[in-house]
């Protein structure tokens, strides 16, 4: 077992409870219902989440927020991903980044109703044109006196039809910073802003993931983060810490698959014996098994170098590995378990189908595996094997 300090051992049993006694058991209610969930469920969980502590995990206690260290947000991020259907994203992680970024104003208006639960951000950043190249965005944003004209069409924008307000990324058409990013805080609703459609997914959530439109839409110069052409800054704040939180979830969507797939070979008779006795299913169950153990240590440790203040570029890379070898490693054990389960792993009520198809978007959002490759090898190039793996 990992080393865990009796508080962190506390934190871990205390959400893997409201996990297994409050979502899980609502799965295959809320495959049935397009991700949504009996009228007054979701609120009743996000007041148990507040109640136990986990209301604003990533966010300072002198903001309201639960204070918790980047280790134990990976603790409870991890038990999070052991339920399908997004229903763990009851736990909002806002944006923590924007502390020591937004205005005194920004942080009254947005960050501290954020912490409070009062109000919930979404990100239009993807275009159909820029994906993992984000500095291929073309949406702009123009000063005119005291406000902001921002033009462009976003895909992906996921949440949007959960959210109160927008961080929209766009290229700036005029003055000392033409051409460079900047990132706006836009009110939903606002004039200009509309959905052209809402997309189906693989998955069976609840929070979708809207093409937006955003035309002539005004903001006060008050809404632009930070400086005129620091949007980039801030966007690759946010994807390493999305990064390190797909790799906690994924680790415990692999460890869910384990445990639920080892409990039916135990049970599943073919031939006159249970199917865990068969060595094609132990080395299935090994492999993950160990991948998984793999991942974790790498997850945990990741988590525990960024509390330590290690060297932002050094995070950067170590973001990318997790993401990129948590995420791949959980495709395979979905794959796995679906293997195990048989022609019960095609069922959409058999949590293996499930996880089969939402850890499938795992390896492309927040930038692909294969850009979280090309990100390891650019600082490998930099900083050398014994920096980055020593």
């Amino acid at each position: 077992m990992y080393p865990l300090s009796p508080e962190d051992r506390e934190i871990q049993q205390r959400i893997r409870r409201f996990v297994d006694e409050e979502l899980i058991p609502h799965e295959r209610y809320a495959e049935e219902h397009g991700g949504e969930l009996p009228e007054g469920t979701r609120d009743r969980h996000k007041q148990m989440l507040r109640e136990l502590g986990f209301g604003a995990i990533n966010m300072p206690k002198e903001l309201g927020g639960d204070g918790l260290t980047t280790f134990q947000q990976v603790l409870v991020s991890e038990q999070i991903g052991r339920v399908t259907n997004g229903l763990g994203w009851v736990l909002h992680t806002g944006p923590g980044w924007a502390i020591g970024v937004l205005t005194e104003d920004q942080v009254e208006r947005y960050l501290k109703p954020i912490v409070r639960g009062e109000k919930t951000e979404c990100y239009a950043i993807t275009e159909a044109g820029a994906g993992s190249d984000v500095d291929a965005i073309e949406a702009t944003a123009r000063r005119e006196g005291d406000e902001y004209v921002l033009n462009g069409l976003k895909w992906h924008v996921t949440s949007f039809n959960k959210a109160q307000l927008v961080f929209f990324q766009g290229r700036l058409t005029e003055g000392p910073h033409a051409g460079e990013h900047a990132l706006f805080i836009v009110d939903v609703p606002s004039p200009g802003v509309r959905i052209v459609r809402t997309p189906a997914y693989s998955h069976t959530y609840a929070h979708h993931h809207a093409i937006v439109e955003f035309k002539d839409v005004r903001v006060p110069a008050a809404n632009l983060v930070g400086e005129e052409g620091g949007g980039m800054a801030f966007t690759y704040a946010w994807f390493r810490y999305e990064r390190l939180m797909i790799a906690a979830r994924c680790c415990g969507a692999a460890e869910r698959l384990i445990e639920e797939a080892s409990a039916f070979a135990k049970e599943r008779v073919q031939f006159g014996r249970p199917i865990a006795e068969y060595q094609a299913i132990q080395h299935m169950l090994a492999d993950s098994l160990t991948e998984l153990w793999a991942a974790r240590l790498m997850t945990y440790r990741l988590a525990q170098e960024i509390d330590a203040g290690e060297d932002v570029k050094v995070q950067h890379a170590h973001c990318s590995m997790a993401k990129l070898y948590a995420s791949e490693m959980a495709n395979r054990v979905a794959d796995r378990a679906v293997q195990i389960f048989g022609g019960r792993g095609y069922m959409r009520e058999n949590v293996a189908e499930r996880f089969y198809r939402e850890l499938r978007v795992d390896r492309i959002w927040e930038g692909t595996s294969e850009i979280q490759r090309n990100i390891i090898f650019d600082q490998l190039a930099k900083r050398g094997v014994r920096t980055l793996a020593g």
